[in-house]
């Protein structure tokens, strides 16, 4: 579990030139868990300061003086003497604000004491701070909802995570492990990445209690928005909150949300929850040439959700209904695939400068095309369609690949690994077109294996 966080923080420890980690990320996605984690595996003593319970700290955060803000935390309640074994974890920093510019000097004053900080509403702190920003004195650590390899290690299933983790291209799939996959695969879909989700299941095997869960969490998330909304319309935030869990992978239309509302008010909403890390979206871009997100339109963008499992108990979709969907329906039908996809594509892309995921859309007056991702990866601009069935039936990607300059496309299905030269006819204007491409098909519980993969078949072919 939290394979990638690990690694980063364990190279965090290890920089001599170390700043303040400050770890963002929605509530409920494990960042306390991580650090607990992290600070037994290496030894050292996790000095705990959770400043929603401590409100009154502010004052002495404020003064900015290192000895003085140490000094008032060893008196709190069970909290230990600060030591060079010390590790400092400000947990919900965005309670205290004021906790935020005082990492700089930690930084400055103190290089000896890890000093670590988590906030799930943080962005909202930072877009309306009136304080002077750390810059060049903090790093950030974005985190989100478990992948599906450490969804299996965190169920007990450590071989087929480390198979995924490790797979190289090329490399053949054996039958039984590629079924053993797709069925745990199905699994996730409806369990998500949600640490508490996964972790009742790894010991009930229930997926009835999974559902409580998730439940309990969605409640949980409901009950914060007045944390962060302000003195907008409590229940409007709400119908926007479950719309966007029901639409994901559709473009936006606000009219569709609410025909009483305006669209900037509606714009807004979801402006806020994409805020709160609850939503995200997949903007559309005119895939001109890199860097993708130079010629993206703002107004044209699709959403995903936090969490594939949280979006399935909006939708009131239970473990009954997912298990009995076959592949090409899970895939093709509704939107499970494409948060799937979306999901970890995020994850992959956490710590690039661009997190915000790309999409082509053509529309015409006789005929439309649309790819589900663009991503930009080794400089390349690679088009990913998330579809099951044969290569015929992918007309957008063929669209794509003839008026773009794009090495490989890639179709993520339920099919073994695969590469396949496609050579088709489009239509251009008036004109017709040949088109030749090689396309490479990967099943999509490598979708995090994507960078890996395509920089080989981009060397390779």
């Amino acid at each position: 579990m939290y394979r990638h966080q690990i690694t980063f923080l364990d190279n965090w420890l290890k920089d001599s030139s170390r700043k303040p980690l400050v770890i963002r990320g929605a509530r409920q996605v494990g960042k306390s868990t991580l650090v607990q984690m992290f600070a037994k595996e290496h030894g050292k003593e996790l000095l705990d300061v959770n400043l929603e319970r401590y409100p009154e700290l502010a004052d002495i955060f404020h003064a900015k003086d290192p000895d003085q803000i140490l000094q008032q935390i060893e008196f709190l309640p069970g909290m230990k003497q600060v030591s060079p074994n010390s590790l400092l974890f400000l947990d919900e920093i965005q309670s205290v604000p004021e906790a935020i510019p005082a990492l700089r000097y930690f930084y400055e004053d103190k290089p000896w004491l890890p000093v670590l900080s988590a906030g799930s509403l943080l962005e909202f702190v930072l877009s309306s701070h009136s304080f002077s920003m750390p810059v060049g004195r903090i790093q950030y650590l974005h985190m989100g909802p478990m992948t599906f390899s450490e969804f299996l290690m965190g169920i007990g299933e450590e071989r087929l995570g480390a198979f995924i983790r490790n797979y190289e291209p090329g490399r053949p799939i054996a039958e039984i492990i590629h079924k053993r996959l797709l069925s745990l695969l199905r699994s996730y879909y409806f369990i998500g990445g949600m640490p508490e989700a996964v972790s009742v299941f790894s010991e009930s095997k229930s997926y009835r209690q999974v559902s409580r869960v998730h439940n309990s969490i969605i409640e949980t998330y409901l009950d914060d928005f007045p944390k962060y909304i302000g003195s907008r319309n409590l229940n409007r935030m709400r119908r926007v909150f479950q719309f966007i869990a029901r639409n994901v992978g559709k473009k936006i239309k606000y009219s569709n949300i609410s025909p009483e509302d305006q669209s900037g008010t509606l714009k807004k909403d979801i402006e806020i929850l994409t805020m709160a890390r609850v939503t995200g979206k997949v903007i559309h871009s005119h895939c001109l040439g890199l860097p993708l997100h130079a010629d993206i339109d703002e107004k044209v963008y699709k959403p995903l959700f936090l969490d594939i499992g949280l979006m399935n108990a909006v939708c009131g979709l239970d473990w009954r209904a997912v298990s009995q969907m076959d592949d090409v329906q899970l895939i093709n039908e509704g939107a499970v695939a494409e948060q799937f996809v979306g999901q970890h594509l995020q994850d992959m892309f956490s710590d690039t400068l661009n997190r915000e995921l790309t999409y082509w859309l053509r529309q015409g007056r006789s005929s439309n095309a649309e790819l589900d991702f663009v991503i930009q990866t080794g400089g390349h601009i690679i088009p990913v369609e998330v579809k099951a069935g044969a290569a015929g039936s992918l007309k957008s990607l063929h669209q794509f690949m003839g008026g773009k300059e794009a090495p490989l496309a890639v179709r993520l299905d339920a099919s073994l690994p695969s590469v396949t030269r496609i050579d088709t006819v489009i239509s251009t204007a008036k004109t017709r077109e040949r088109v030749q491409y090689p396309l490479v098909s990967l099943p999509l519980y490598l979708t995090e294996r994507l960078r890996t993969i395509t920089a080989y078949y981009c060397e390779k072919l």
